[in-house]
């Protein structure tokens, strides 16, 4: 009788660790909202980001900066989970957001102009939330913290 062999969903390759911070989005609305983020700071953590994920808490998300503001495209290769894209720039407003993108897509998602960083939190949760462009993102990324 032979071994049994069992494969693994994973990818072979070791996964990225994340420094881990909390943000705050305060809505035009009069709302703030809390998410306790890991951060994608390193190329090799943006390269990774929330691949191969199953699940996410509803409160938290991914913060992915840059040096210097520029134009920023996504795919959802290896993702399995729907997200919001939250486009911010330099000085923390939101300048677009792309949501509910679709698991395993390899479509291209685009920022609307140059941005220091990229949050993404569970699909539909901007809607939800009523989080929209133009909104404050809190956080020391953007200069932005208190």
């Amino acid at each position: 009788m032979g071994a049994v062999i069992l494969l693994s969903a994973l990818p072979a390759v070791a996964l990225e660790s994340f420094a881990r911070s909390s943000l705050t989005v305060e809505t035009a609305g009069g709302g703030k909202y809390r998410f306790d983020i890991e951060l994608a700071e390193t190329p090799a953590q943006q390269a990774q980001g929330l691949m191969y994920r199953e699940k996410m808490a509803a409160d938290a998300g991914m913060l992915f900066t840059y040096d210097r503001p520029q134009p920023a495209s996504f795919w959802m290769k290896n993702t399995l989970i729907p997200l919001d894209m939250i486009f911010i720039g330099a000085d923390g407003r939101i300048v677009n957001i792309h949501a509910n993108a679709v698991p395993q897509s390899l479509d291209a998602v685009n920022s609307a102009g140059p941005v220091k960083g990229i949050l993404e939190i569970n699909g539909g949760m901007s809607a939800r939330l009523g989080i929209r462009p133009g909104d404050r993102v809190v956080h020391a990324a953007f200069g932005t913290a208190k």
